[in-house]
């Protein structure tokens, strides 16, 4: 009986519970988010938007209801962290879109200016390490090399100088110097070791006597390693007065090309864009990536070029496209020049990644020259940056309509 007494009142109880429960929460909005926020914000951590504060908070933003003060605050700190979504998503649309106006393959030369240049000697500045292993000091040493990636019959020059603070060139003693190939992880070098002779005395490629730079030309082809593709490392032993120290130096090799221009080369309007067209017999089927530089009549760079896909074997054509809209936002002097162009195979998973064709240093080909009106002013299209574009628009709109539903009154 005492059991069954207990279980009626139990059950008399409940709904008082729930009624009491139900009052509490509509009075408090769901206060318990408001903290939650504020200890984020504390933090420095910016915390995603949520979806609903509450089933209860919901239910009051659909049915247009007073809001109490704490549910008040819930929704101004929504629509705040809204509002900053919506800022993230515009940037990030307007961001996507101003860097894909254009296509890969035709950048402007402003955003690529460390490939403008190509066969400019690469230079460079150490720290002079003495023989501890320590810098020395006051000292610095100097180094150049013609190029990296060489191809063929086709030279390379190194040089090394020693300066002091006032840059100032001072006697250095090049003890050992020799050229040798860097295999390939877990294989045997296939080429013997070859010594060389850095000098200051005008001969062997150096440019000067006694200018304080030592130099010295290195043709892979004719001194040992004309059958190597990959890589080879100059290095040099160095002396100065009772310090000794040591650099280096590396390239890449590409004994026969895998395939060869085949001159010819001309231009074609083509769709408001201008195609720079070259010839070539692929020996080696493969993915070609082919780079040129284009100047206006003024010799200002005004475009990086690119062409990346893969060739069948046989006679075969590169095309060099200019985009149409880069050409109206640019507003270049015409005639345009086609100059230094350097193309490669790509080699998957090997080591090296390329096989070098001959380069073309200098110039290539001057067009004729064209009306603005005569190109294009579409931006870039594909199916990936259409896609892109949508989604990032999608995320702007969803964050547009929380801001402006959170921003209704009751």
């Amino acid at each position: 009986m005492k059991r069954l007494q207990q279980g009626r009142w139990q059950w008399w109880l409940a709904p008082v519970v729930l009624a009491l429960a139900g009052l509490f929460w509509v009075g408090t909005g769901s206060s318990s988010t408001a903290p939650a926020s504020g200890a984020l914000a504390a933090a420095g951590a910016t915390p995603s938007p949520p979806r609903a504060a509450s089933a209860a908070s919901a239910s009051v933003v659909l049915k247009g209801a007073p809001f109490s003060s704490a549910g008040l605050q819930v929704r101004q700190e929504q629509r705040a962290l809204w509002q900053q979504r919506l800022e993230r998503s515009q940037a990030a649309l307007d961001a996507y879109r101003q860097s894909t106006l254009y296509p890969h393959g035709s950048q402007p030369a402003g955003a690529n200016p460390d490939q403008l240049y190509p066969n400019q000697p690469i230079s460079d500045e150490h720290t002079f390490r003495g023989t501890d292993g320590k810098p020395v000091p006051g000292l610095r040493l100097l180094t150049t090399q013609e190029r990296v990636f060489v191809q063929g019959s086709e030279t390379v020059r190194f040089t090394i100088s020693l300066h002091d603070a006032n840059d100032k060139a001072l006697p250095l003693r090049i003890v050992r110097a020799s050229a040798r190939e860097v295999p390939a992880p877990r294989t045997a070098a296939t080429t013997p070791e070859l010594p060389l002779n850095f000098n200051d005395e005008g001969t062997s490629g150096d440019l000067l006597p006694s200018d304080g730079v030592y130099s010295v030309q290195l043709q892979p082809a004719t001194q040992g390693f004309g059958g190597l593709l990959g890589q080879i490392r100059v290095e040099a032993f160095l002396q100065y007065r009772e310090q000794q120290s040591s650099t280096f130096f590396d390239i890449i090799y590409t004994p026969e090309a895998p395939a060869s221009w085949a001159g010819g080369a001309r231009e074609a309007l083509e769709n408001g864009s201008l195609a720079f067209i070259l010839k070539a017999n692929v020996r080696q089927a493969g993915r070609y990536v082919v780079t040129g530089r284009v100047d206006d009549a003024t010799g200002k760079p005004f475009a990086l070029l690119s062409f990346n896909d893969e060739v069948p074997a046989g006679a075969q054509e590169f095309r060099l496209v200019l985009f149409g809209k880069l050409v109206r936002d640019g507003k270049p002097a015409f005639p345009l020049t086609l100059r230094d162009v350097d193309a490669f195979l790509l080699r998957t998973d090997a080591f090296p990644d390329r096989a070098l064709m001959p380069r073309l240093p200098g110039k290539v080909l001057t067009s004729q020259g064209y009306a603005l009106s005569s190109f294009s002013d579409a931006e870039w299209t594909s199916e990936e940056r259409n896609r892109y574009l949508g989604e990032l628009s999608r995320d702007v709109v969803d964050a547009q309509n929380h801001v402006e539903q959170l921003g209704k009154g009751p």
